[in-house]
């Protein structure tokens, strides 16, 4: 089974960052909901300010195909959905190498 990693840049209002990384820290709890997600995590850009990160490994295409459809997950990301400016920037991938990743 071939594991699928997604890289999604947020683009949001600088001035609502507190309100964004709650919305972030509750989408990551969220997380813990869904079967086969196995990292999930979020990321202040250093050089752009309102831009963050998610990095999102999957153990499957079936796993990622699931993702969000749960009720918690639905809820955070809509919270979440509302602080954006522009739609995410999403890049779906193949893992090939890492250093404490198992893939």
């Amino acid at each position: 089974m071939t594991k699928v990693s997604l890289i999604a840049k947020l683009q949001t209002n600088p001035e609502q960052a507190d309100e964004v990384e709650a919305a972030l820290e509750n989408t990551c709890k969220a997380a813990a909901e869904e079967a086969g997600l196995e990292i999930y995590s979020a990321h202040r850009d250093s050089a752009e300010e309102g831009v963050y990160w998610f990095f999102e490994l999957y153990e499957s295409d079936e796993a990622l195909g699931v993702h969000g459809q749960g009720d918690g997950m639905k809820a955070a990301m809509a919270a979440l959905g509302a602080l954006l400016t522009a739609p995410p920037t999403i890049n779906i991938a193949s893992p090939v190498a890492a250093k404490g990743l198992e893939i």
